[in-house]
């Protein structure tokens, strides 16, 4: 991890086309703008896991008997 000391107002880049800047430092919270291409999706962490964990139980959720059935695959 790299860790990188910031004022507020500064930024750090990733790559040529993602600028993360310090918007702001109240108490124990900062807040950050990103400005990231639209095909670069951006989440919080927690929500990102929560999207992994549903994608993960949507796929375990598949009846492939009835998908083959749909799909005139199977009897």
């Amino acid at each position: 991890m790299l860790a990188l000391a910031r004022k507020s107002g500064q930024s750090i880049m990733i790559g040529d086309e993602i600028e993360i800047t310090l918007l702001e430092i109240k108490g124990d919270q900062v807040k950050l703008g990103i400005s990231a291409p639209k095909s670069v999706p951006i989440y919080r962490k927690e929500i990102f896991a929560q999207i992994q964990e549903e994608n993960k139980s949507a796929g375990q959720e598949v009846d492939i008997s009835r998908l083959k059935s749909v799909f005139g695959k199977g009897e």
